[in-house]
């Protein structure tokens, strides 16, 4: 769960959000569970830089995914 917490806030300060706004975001289209944990063994070998911007590019596909079904 640390590694989880580490990239909400990695992707809230890269979006200049608060950390509670990035985690609703991410609990609303189910990224936490669906990417974050479920591919933490690849994730947490990369760079911060670079498992901030997988995981901002995910919520952002996700999101729109969710748009698209509503």
């Amino acid at each position: 769960m640390i590694f989880a917490s580490s990239c909400v806030e990695s992707a809230a300060r890269n979006r200049n959000v608060s950390t509670t706004e990035m985690y609703q975001r991410m609990k609303r289209v189910g990224l936490m569970d669906g990417f974050i944990l479920k591919c933490y063994d690849g994730l947490h070998t990369q760079s911060r830089q670079h498992v901030t911007e997988d995981v901002l590019n995910a919520l952002d596909i996700w999101e729109s995914k969710m748009a698209e079904q509503q």
